[in-house]
């Protein structure tokens, strides 16, 4: 027997078995680094909402100096000659922090969303916490936007206003554009005067992810 060749073969078979070892160590490391991952950004993850009938009433300053007051689930609209002040109640469902980056407003509800670096960027810091009651706010200053006609045709008309709000992680990933509708409906009180602006939301689209509806 040639113990020289039998000792390299040995050698041979010691330096596969370890590579398949290394091979499904790595392996369940990055399967395990992945999961992990996973989990990380799940944990993060925002989700709008209009908030609830009963969540507290905010107000809410604008650059102009003027205030809006809104109640939970609902919203509240200025318009005037030269501008629109919207506020929308909204609550975070989602597991993690949402920084909020802009909104668009769509003139048909069928329509895709915007791609987000047409959203028009907020021009303040807006978060909205899992924990507590949260608000978007848009204003429009230039009365020649297609912005603004839109949504004064829409309010002269009674129709509901579309606004796409773009928002991300606290890491500035997991990017989501919501679609909510502001429409007009009774007072919540019989003895309470006109009506209110209340708010529902229809589409969520993942911008950095996966759709969640395929």
């Amino acid at each position: 027997m040639d113990w020289t060749a039998f000792a390299d073969f040995g050698t041979a078979i010691g330096t596969l078995v370890l590579a398949f070892a290394t091979f499904a160590a790595t392996r369940s490391a990055n399967r395990s680094a992945r999961l992990a991952e996973k989990a990380l950004l799940e944990g993060l993850r925002p989700l709008l909402l209009p908030s609830n009938f009963g969540d507290e009433t905010q107000k809410v300053r604008f650059q102009d100096g003027r205030w809006l007051v809104v109640k939970g689930g609902r919203a509240s609209m200025q318009i005037n000659a030269a501008s629109v002040a919207l506020v929308m109640s909204v609550r975070n469902v989602g597991s993690g922090l949402a920084v909020l980056h802009g909104w668009s407003i769509p003139k048909d509800p069928q329509e895709a969303p915007a791609d987000p670096a047409a959203f028009r960027r907020l021009t303040r810091d807006i978060y909205v916490s899992t924990q507590y009651v949260g608000f978007v706010q848009v204003a429009i200053r230039d009365p020649e936007s297609e912005a603004y006609r839109t949504v004064v045709e829409r309010a002269r008309s009674e129709d509901f206003v579309l606004v796409d709000v773009l928002y991300g992680d606290a890491e500035g990933t997991q990017r989501v554009i919501s679609r909510f509708s502001v429409s007009k409906g009774p007072a919540e009180h019989p003895s309470d005067d006109g009506e209110e602006y209340f708010v529902t939301v229809s589409r969520h689209w993942n911008i950095d992810l996966p759709s969640p509806r395929g």
